[in-house]
């Protein structure tokens, strides 16, 4: 837990922990006495990919890993969010997209809080497609 100082009011944060790897864009997540389902967001996996793409969530994530969830929005009950390992700062999606595994959505598809794909990202898709 980290305290958070903003215009001398203390917050206290708490991360979330990561309860399960449901598949190679969901996790089961949990905060506090909440368990709900978070997708990754701003990627796609294809699902031939899919098993792989859960195995190596599952190698980076051991169970109650704590993560940094930034929601860009929901689909029937599904908190869709960019996550972040709170250990090491790594995106996991851009993880997944850098072991090929998943790839950027388009400016199209994407949430608008998406971001830009970084140059390695967009010559390891374009590879891809």
């Amino acid at each position: 837990m980290a305290l958070l100082v903003l215009f001398g009011q203390v917050a206290v944060v708490a991360a979330a922990e990561v309860l399960q790897v449901r598949s190679g864009n969901l996790l089961q997540v949990g905060d506090q006495n909440r368990s709900y389902p978070v997708r990754l967001g701003c990627i796609a996996v294809d699902p031939a990919d899919s098993q792989a793409a859960a195995e190596w969530l599952r190698q980076r994530l051991p169970r109650q890993a704590r993560v940094n969830l930034r929601p860009l929005g929901s689909e029937s009950g599904v908190l869709i969010s960019q996550v972040t390992l709170l250990s090491s700062g790594d995106d996991l999606g851009s993880g997944l997209v850098g072991a090929g595994l998943a790839r950027r959505l388009s400016a199209e598809a994407a949430p608008m809080a998406c971001p830009d794909p970084s140059p390695a990202e967009l010559t390891t898709q374009t590879r891809q497609e």
